[in-house]
């Protein structure tokens, strides 16, 4: 009974109270980008758990201690949740892109904690600070050109797209799914095929990305990547254009793909 009382006590000293909440909001960029690594961290461990206890239950072994592991971080999870969601709503960046279907408390203040809009003249910037341009290569023996940090969260964005693309008021994935149809229609007609041969002699013969390759063509992954990445570029371009209007209380400039180059017409953050 006092191991129960005992779990219990732990479990409410997890829980944020309201003094703790309101220092959320005045988080430091430090202390944001510690939590929001500390909560994925505490995600896989608790997913894992979770594992182990469904193996330990299929084979009628105890499982209690690991249920209350899993409990614990559950609980840790959800009030780091709270606190980044408290830190995001308290910046107007941060309350916008909460806004976003697929942008959540953790991603929202993940940005504003790796992103600092003086640094970034420019979307392309953000772009290659989060690893989200493809040109730009890390070379052998140099220092990582890209925040490995925020290029995660970019990933979790696009997959949280995908995720989203068929739900009421979702924006964003909906241009993943534009964009993965013309991916595809580029791709059977061979628009890719110079990437394609470059990919054949990366991969084994006897793999299956091979196969695509082989025929001068991107694999089904590459193009659904391709799709995400465009979606999580538009999504930063329209961040890019929120937070430099709330610090600079001015239009940004134009991507230079627009604004020199003649690519697509601009498409304006909600």
């Amino acid at each position: 009974m006092s191991d129960i009382l005992e779990a219990k006590d732990v479990r409410q000293r997890l829980k944020l109270d309201k003094d703790m909440l309101k220092a959320s909001e005045v988080l430091s960029a430090d202390e944001a980008r510690f939590l929001v690594d500390t909560y994925y961290q505490i995600q896989d461990s608790r997913i894992r758990a979770s594992a182990q206890v469904r193996s330990l239950v299929g084979n009628n072994e105890p499982s209690e201690l690991l249920e209350w592991v899993g409990e614990i971080n559950e609980d840790l999870e959800h009030n780091i949740k709270r606190a980044l969601g408290r830190y995001a709503k308290a910046n107007p960046v941060g309350e916008w892109s909460l806004g976003i279907k697929g942008i959540g408390p953790v991603l929202s203040a993940g940005l504003l904690a790796h992103i600092d809009i003086t640094k970034a003249p420019t979307v392309g910037h953000i772009w290659r600070f989060a690893g989200q341009d493809p040109t730009c290569k890390w070379a052998k023996g140099q220092k990582r050109p890209w925040n490995a940090s925020l290029k995660v969260i970019c990933w979790k964005i696009g997959e949280s797209f995908v995720k989203v693309k068929s739900r009421d008021g979702d924006i964003y994935g909906q241009f993943y799914t534009q964009r993965k149809a013309l991916e595809e229609a580029n791709n059977n007609v061979l628009k890719y095929q110079a990437q394609a041969d470059e990919g054949a002699k990366r991969v084994g013969k006897t793999t299956e990305a091979f196969k695509h390759y082989s025929v001068g063509k991107l694999p089904p992954g590459h193009i659904h990547a391709r799709a995400k990445r465009y979606a999580t570029k538009l999504f930063l371009a329209h961040w890019h254009e929120v937070a430099y209007r709330e610090h600079y209380k001015t239009d940004p400039p134009l991507p230079y793909p627009i604004s020199h180059l003649g690519h697509a017409h601009h498409i304006k953050a909600a």
